[in-house]
């Protein structure tokens, strides 16, 4: 059994070595990294691997959790798409892909509210079981196909997709506020970026990408067309 002592030393090794290297400076988001338990978000036989910068296999064989994006994020990128959506204490947050949990979490110690759909049954249980240990009560998980979103709930202040897709659906960004932001990793293989989008207006939105990065599709987003004219 690892001691206190030596996983507090991971931790502050992975903000100290990968998270503030990535350009998370957010003073408020690095103590939240240290608050929330990252290792209880991670299955037993991972655990090992909680401070690592990797993505961590969450159900099934290692193989098929990374080609079905059944794992967590790497740390940094959990960490900055969290510091560049910003969520804020009176705001209602909609995430795609709840996966173990942990984004949720983090994005629950900032937000009022945060509705998580996942649609891989045994991602939705863990999802729930973790946070219910960790004693947040703030999120609601429901095993749900997250493509289309949540209309019958929005506006939401904040949309974060925890995963790539090729790209945003309109009908997602119908679901923010005015002033309110999306997140999420758009692109494909090998190049991908983190798209950040503010609704400006009823019919108007801008965009920004300022950073490139990779990570595991989301399940039933549009795909770009394979055929060639």
């Amino acid at each position: 059994m690892t001691a206190p002592a030596d996983i507090e030393r991971a931790r502050f090794n992975m903000i100290e070595q990968q998270i503030r290297p990535w350009d998370v400076l957010d003073l408020d988001v690095l103590a939240l990294l240290e608050q929330v338990k990252r290792e209880e978000f991670v299955p037993l036989a991972h655990r090992a691997l909680a401070f690592v910068d990797m993505q961590i296999p969450l159900v099934g064989d290692t193989d098929e959790a990374l080609r079905n994006g059944w794992c967590m994020l790497e740390p940094k990128l959990e960490a900055r798409l969290l510091q560049d959506v910003a969520p804020k204490a009176h705001e209602k947050v909609l995430e795609v892909g709840a996966g173990s949990g942990y984004m949720a979490a983090l994005l629950a110690s900032r937000a009022q509210r945060v509705v998580s759909l996942e649609i891989e049954p045994r991602l939705a249980q863990m999802a729930r079981e973790n946070l219910q240990k960790a004693g947040i009560g703030n999120v609601e998980v429901r095993e749900a196909d997250g493509s289309h979103g949540l209309a019958g709930e929005s506006p939401f202040d904040a949309i974060v997709l925890s995963g790539s897709v090729h790209e945003v659906p309109h009908a997602l960004l119908q679901q923010l506020k005015v002033g309110g932001r999306l997140g999420a990793i758009v692109g494909d293989e090998p190049i991908m970026r983190a798209t950040f989008i503010t609704r400006t207006g009823e019919a108007s939105w801008t965009t920004e990408q300022p950073w490139d990065t990779f990570a595991p599709r989301l399940a039933h987003f549009p795909e770009a067309s394979r055929f060639r004219f």
